[in-house]
Order: C-alpha cells, then structure tokens, then sequence
C-alpha cells in the first residue's frame, strides 16, 4: 500500500439542507503533489476545512497517518502535519517576519516570556529550509504577496508540516514570482512533504501536478495521473460539457455615445492619465498585479476614492463623481474585492442582503413595505444567478463561499446599475459560458 498521509472516505456535508458534499472520495500521498480544481461552488472549500477540522463531516470516515478521527479537531489537524495556507495567508500584518514564523513554536511551549533571540533563530531556521532570505526585522504588511506566501510556508514548516494545502496560492504572483514558488514546493516535495494545489489556473496545474481530482456539484467527478488530462478534459470534467474558446461575441454600437468615457482620470499617488470608453453591453477587462492600480480605478468610479482631475461622461453627458451616492444616482455600481467585510451583512437573511439597495422602491404609497413584492425580487434574483440555498429567509452566512458572492451581485444589480463595476467580481474563478 502506498505511504499515505490522508485518506477522506465517501465524505458527505450539507449547510441548512443544501448538499455541499456528496460522497468524496481522497487520497493523498506523502511526497505528492496533488491538485484539486472545479468550479465555483463545486465543494472545493468546504473539503479543504474538512481536512482542517475546520467543519465536521455528516459522514464519511477521516484516517490520518493511519488514525481514524470520528471528529477532527484544528488542533488534531496541525499535530498530524495538516497545514493550510488560505488566500489571505492568516498573518499577522502588524508583526515582522520572524514573528509570524516563531511565535507560534513559543506560544506552545507555555512560556510567560518570549525569548526573542529564539524567535530570530527559528524564523531563519524556517527560512533556511526553503533556501530562502527575507528581511526579518520588517513588518509582514510591507512584504509582497510573493514573500507572504513563502512566510506562510515557512512558518507551516515549522508546526511539523506533512501535508500543505495551498488555496489558490499563485492568484497575485508574476509569472517569475510562479516559477520561484514551484520550485519551493519541489524542494519541500523531495523531503517528503505532500501538497494539495487547489487552483483555477489549469496550465499551472497541468504543469505541477501528479495526480488531478476533478469535483463537480459536491461529488469528485475524476481522479487520475497527470497524464490523463488535458486543457480541453479538465474543462469538460469541472462543467459537464465542452466550452469553446469564444466566450463573449458583442461588438459595440459606436455610432451611439459610450455608456462610460473616462478621460484623463488622475488621483493622488495611484492613478494617472486612465483613458477608456465602455459601451452599452460591452466587458472592459481591467488586469495587473496587486499595487498596479486596478483596485484604486474601481473605487474612484463608485466615489470612494477623491479624483483629483479628469473627465467623466456617461451616454455623452458630463458627470462628477465625488461621493457613493453620486455614483449610485449615475447608475454605476460596485461589486467589493472582500464580500466579507464589504459586501455581506452576514448575520442577516440572503433576501435581506438581496434587496437591502432596493428596498425604498419596494415601499407603497403609505410607506410600508410591500412584502409580496419583495419576495419576488428575492425568488427572483435567487433563481437567475443559481443561488444554492433552501430557503432564503436563511442567514447569508450559511451559504458557500461562491453562492455568497452571487448574492453580492444581485444585491448590485438589483440597484439597476447603468455600469457595474466588479472588482474582482468572481474572485479567482471562472465564469460557466452559456449561450
């Protein structure tokens, strides 16, 4: 039998009655480097906390390093060598790089005081596994994303790390900045450790891989080498059906006065001289690293940033935008890069979230709400976008991770924005093309 590190068996999982896993079947090796991809909302986060212990299975059997957990703990997780590196990196931005690596180590050994000539050493212990040098003094806010990720490595090296699950780890990396963490992770493969890479990036996981598995709706719909897929398999595996390369066919009606015209956009310190025209049922993409810009453009369109100078026209007409409300009063609206902290209310219910922008229209003439009217818009948003859920009246909480974000949109365009303006509207994933 191969050297296994874990083993999930016909694990299942449902939120408030909505199947969030069915029957997921995983193995991994030690030494492997495993990938796990599919599309948004298929499961892939709510396995990864499983293995974490972060939520409990309804059923199914959990073994690691040859035990079998009737519940898993986080803490039962982190002794075995279970280790996730989340999107985030779960650092703290406050503290310098040799403190994120080594307080962890101090902390468990039930010191009062911290040995700070200890933290030093373990920090460049840690580093020295990946053969890298990091400033060790400087505050991990002032990193790059790519020195955060190595940060988080080394300091799951240090908590005895067998396995390492990285959730979409190369989202905000340069291609250099790729290459040089592949080549870590083929360092820490050689000595044994294992790695589960969940990423949306399929030439990336044809190029590291070893083993694949596909999940589709909650159940894992493939699992094989690396040699039995392709671009054009794992596309088909991940929705069900084959997708062409064409995804969006529109040309724009130029004859008419772009819907948004920015000329010469300037603000302080982040953005100068942007110029583009968005049409009437058009897609501007707007890419680049973290820094580049990219996120400052959006919140200067919706008001939430101050223009400095510029010009902006809406279907031929000058408009200001100053503040949030001028943008809303223009039609533009504003899907966050967090819907955590910016998007959500989460302890309220997913039609609550829904019609929160709207909800003054929805009043009748004596200025109560019409109730009857507000669960149409609901049933109605809850169908087009495919929210998953039994029940809106449930908390927004309760719903995953892409099912949340679909909630963010349809409370935007339920506003019945002239533009929408998503940053980071599918947060790393991939949209279904449909016809």
């Amino acid at each position: 039998m191969a050297d296994e590190i874990i083993r999930l068996s016909n694990i299942n999982k449902a939120f408030a009655g909505v199947r969030a896993l069915q029957d997921v079947t995983l193995t991994i090796e030690r030494g492997k480097i495993h990938c796990l991809v599919g599309e948004n909302g298929c499961g892939k986060s709510t396995l990864i906390k499983i293995m974490a212990g972060v939520y409990q299975r309804d059923s199914g059997s959990v073994v690691i390093n040859g035990k079998e957990f009737e519940r898993l703990h986080p803490i039962d997780a982190i002794r075995e060598g279970i280790q996730v590196i989340y999107q985030d990196f779960s650092l703290f931005p406050n503290l310098t790089v040799a403190e994120n690596i080594a307080l962890n180590e101090q902390l468990a050994d039930g010191k009062r005081l911290v040995n700070w000539g200890n933290v030093r050493q373990v920090a460049e212990e840690a580093l020295a596994q990946i053969e890298v040098r990091l400033p060790l003094n400087a505050r991990v806010e002032e990193m790059s994303v790519a020195s955060k990720q190595l940060i988080a490595i080394s300091k799951a090296l240090r908590q005895n790390a067998q396995l390492i699950i990285m959730d979409e780890p190369t989202s905000a990396l340069t291609e250099r900045e790729v290459r040089a963490l592949f080549g870590v992770i083929h360092k820490l493969q050689a000595r044994g450790i294992a790695f589960l890479f969940v990423s949306h990036k399929l030439n990336e996981v044809l190029e590291i891989s070893q083993t694949i598995m596909v999940m589709r709706n909650g159940s894992n719909v493939s699992v094989g080498d690396r040699s039995e897929y392709d671009h054009k398999r794992l596309v088909f595996e991940m929705t069900g059906h084959t997708i062409g390369e064409k995804a969006y066919d529109f040309t724009p009606d130029t004859s008419r006065p772009p819907l948004l015209r920015v000329e010469k956009l300037n603000a302080s310190g982040a953005l100068e001289d942007i110029n583009f025209d968005l049409y009437a049922g058009e897609i501007v993409g707007v890419t680049g690293l973290l820094g580049s810009g990219r996120t400052e453009l959006a919140l200067a369109l919706f008001g939430m940033l101050p223009i400095q100078s510029g010009r902006l026209t809406m279907g031929g007409k000058p408009v200001q935008i100053r503040t949030i409300q001028d943008a809303i009063a223009n039609g533009i609206g504003y899907v966050p890069e967090d819907r955590i902290t910016e998007g959500l209310f989460l302890e309220q219910s997913i039609g609550r979230n829904v019609v929160v922008r709207t909800i003054d229209r929805l009043r009748g003439a004596l200025g109560l709400t019409d109730v009857q009217e507000v669960n149409a818009q609901i049933n109605e948003w809850v169908s087009a976008l495919r929210i998953k859920t039994s029940d809106p009246a449930l908390p927004v909480k309760t719903l995953s991770g892409g099912n949340q974000q679909r909630v963010v949109l349809a409370k935007v365009a339920g506003q019945q924005p002239a533009c929408d303006d998503p940053e980071w509207p599918d947060n790393g994933r991939r949209h279904r093309l449909q016809k």
